[in-house]
């Protein structure tokens, strides 16, 4: 008699597919944090030597400050990598779940509205999968991610999610999507975004308020800069010579911290304004007879045109639309923030929303037309 397959302990449901990550590395917003950290360490140790030399007092407590910051700096690289080398990713009948220990997050397949695909660019045929489930529109709007992360060949082990291992071919994130679709699946409909100026303005309050944090450290830094200067011209007339070590330091400790504050405004300004204007550039959509395909450099999202209910287009300026698509799931109808209903925030990964197309009409007839149906 064959054995039987391996059962999951926490559903009792049969196994069809286990892995774990194969690339480990640190988000991006730790790394952030990390070099931020560093960066603070090394200022408030240049000012432990100005404290010791010039003012002969004790520079315990910015030494001390200097060694929490890089503890912490090290410990937001490390931490992320550590929790990752233990979690393992299973996929049972019905659910994905993401294990670490006795520590479980799972999303049940039916329930997933889409899928956020992200390849690594240092690393070929790897990337994270992001499973979201919208639920619902309005004042209870909620979202439910599952991030799978550094996973071998995430487009097909999507298509495994999906109940389509069987057609879907293994692919890369280089090629373009339209090379890479399930056997027998065609495309009935292509088109990138138009770019125009609207792309590269601020969308929504969370935009705006980067703007603002951006220019008030623009002002901080100008201003600091005008004190800087005098303040350093006084302590070189006072008698700490040009050469000395602590001016050297105390020099140092300065333009590194005007150089902290301007690019982290420069970070902001770039990441609001000039990189979503770009990207437009880099954006494709596609439909098929079974599914909604966006990619955008090396993001991709995969939606089954199954879970699209309802089409909503609204005028973005220049002869263009915005299509939103309503997105629809076991017990909730959900817009995923796509702004069908008002909303103009936009996030910095990708959403089911086309943007700036001219065809809007024939997009909203194409997925209103019934899809091939969904394996189960």
């Amino acid at each position: 008699m064959a054995p039987s397959a391996p059962r999951d302990s926490l559903f009792n449901e049969r196994i069809v597919w286990t892995g774990h990550p194969q690339a480990i590395t640190t988000p991006p917003v730790f790394r952030a944090a990390a070099i931020v950290l560093f960066i603070s360490a090394a200022i408030s140790t240049s000012f432990s030597f100005v404290l010791s030399l010039a003012l002969s007092a004790s520079p315990a407590a910015s030494l001390l400050f200097a060694a929490w910051c890089t503890a912490l700096g090290l410990l937001c690289l490390q931490l992320p990598r550590i929790w990752l080398s233990k979690v393992r990713y299973i996929v049972t009948e019905h659910h994905v779940i993401s294990q670490r220990g006795p520590f479980r997050r799972t999303i049940e397949r039916r329930a997933i509205s889409f899928a956020r695909i992200f390849w690594n660019p240092k690393a070929a045929g790897i990337g994270d999968i992001d499973l979201v489930r919208a639920v619902p529109t309005g004042a209870l709007r909620r979202r439910l991610m599952l991030r799978l992360s550094g996973v071998s060949c995430p487009d097909r082990v999507w298509a495994i999610i999906r109940g389509e291992e069987k057609v879907a071919p293994l692919g890369h994130g280089e090629r373009p999507l339209a090379q890479r679709m399930d056997a027998g699946e065609r495309v009935v409909w292509s088109a990138q975004p138009r770019s125009n100026l609207r792309a590269y303005l601020p969308h929504g309050p969370r935009e705006w308020a980067l703007i603002a944090i951006s220019a008030f450290l623009f002002l901080a830094f100008g201003r600091m800069l005008w004190s800087a200067i005098p303040a350093l011209e006084k302590i070189h007339r006072a008698g700490l010579a040009a050469n000395s070590v602590a001016f050297l330091a105390l020099v140092f400790g300065i333009a590194t911290t005007l150089l902290l504050v301007a690019s982290v405004g420069a970070f902001l300004l770039y990441d609001t304004v000039i990189r979503p204007g770009r990207l437009v550039r880099e954006t494709r959509y596609l439909i098929t007879d079974k599914r909604v395909l966006i990619q955008r450099g090396l993001e991709e999202l995969h939606l089954d045109r199954s879970r699209i209910v309802d089409v909503i287009d609204a005028p973005a300026g220049e002869g263009v639309r915005n299509v939103f698509l309503v997105l629809d799931g076991p017990r909730a109808r959900a817009l995923a923030a796509s702004g069908a209903f008002g909303e103009t925030e936009r996030g910095p990964n990708l959403r089911p929303v086309f943007e700036s197309v001219v065809d809007a009409e024939g997009v909203a007839k194409i997925l209103r037309t019934p899809s091939l149906p969904r394996a189960a």
